[in-house]
C-alpha cells in the first residue's frame, strides 16, 4: 500500500493576519511538522505576495522549515503600491497539482478568504479535498458556512492552536537555571509541628 502523500498550499498574508487579529503567532516550524504529521504533507508551498529585502530571513526561515516559498509576481513599477493577493497563483497551482500529479494525492489549503469557495467545493467534488484550515474561525468567509467539519478545522481550536503557536522563551538565565529561578539549591524541608 502506498503512503500518503498530500500537498499544500498555504495563503501567507491569510495565515498572518488570521492569528495575529487573534492575539497569537504561528510558530512555523511547529506548523510544519503538524502538517507532515497530522495531514502527510510531502509539499507545503507558502504563498507571499511579494518580495521585500527586509523579510529576506523570513524567507530564509520558511525554507530551512521545509517550506516552498512562491511570491506574486509583479512588474517592478507596481511593487509597494499594490496588495499581494495570491489567490490566483493558489488556485492556479491547485488545479495544476490535480493535473500533473498522483491522483492519490490530496489538497489542504490554508486560509479562510472565500476567494476560494469554488476550488473547495470542486476539490470536494473530486474527492481531492484533505482539509481547508482557517487561521481564524471568527473570520473565515460566510461562503464556508455549507461545508462539513469533516472538510475543515481551525487554527486557533485550543487543541491545534497548542500544537504551532509560537511561544516566547524567557531572557536571561541559562537554561538549567531557569526552574530553580527565586529558589536557593540548598533549601531544606520544614518540618511541620
Amino acid at each position: 500500500m502506498k503512503k500518503e502523500s498530500n500537498i499544500a498550499f498555504i495563503d501567507g498574508q491569510n495565515l498572518h493576519l488570521g492569528t495575529t487579529k487573534n492575539n497569537w503567532k504561528v510558530d512555523l516550524g511547529k506548523f510544519r511538522t503538524y502538517l507532515k504529521d497530522k495531514y502527510a504533507v510531502s509539499d507545503a508551498y507558502y504563498h507571499l505576495g511579494f518580495v521585500s529585502d527586509e523579510e529576506q530571513d523570513l524567507y530564509d526561515n520558511l525554507q530551512k522549515m521545509g517550506f516552498i516559498v512562491q511570491f506574486r509576481e509583479h512588474s517592478a513599477a507596481m511593487k509597494g503600491k499594490k496588495k499581494g493577493n495570491v489567490d490566483t497563483d493558489i488556485v492556479f497551482e491547485a488545479m495544476r497539482a490535480l493535473v500533473d500529479n498522483d491522483h492519490s494525492r490530496k489538497i489542504l489549503l490554508v486560509s479562510g478568504d472565500g476567494d476560494y469557495r469554488k476550488l473547495v467545493d470542486y476539490l470536494i467534488a473530486q474527492s481531492r479535498l484533505k482539509k481547508i484550515l482557517f487561521p481564524n474561525r471568527r473570520f473565515a468567509s460566510s461562503l464556508y458556512r455549507h461545508l462539513s467539519p469533516l472538510y475543515y478545522d481551525a487554527l486557533d481550536n485550543s487543541g491545534v492552536k497548542s500544537k504551532i503557536e509560537y511561544v516566547q522563551k524567557p531572557k536571561g538565565l541559562p537554561v538549567g537555571e531557569r526552574k530553580q529561578k527565586g529558589k536557593s539549591r540548598h533549601t531544606k524541608k520544614k518540618r511541620s509541628p
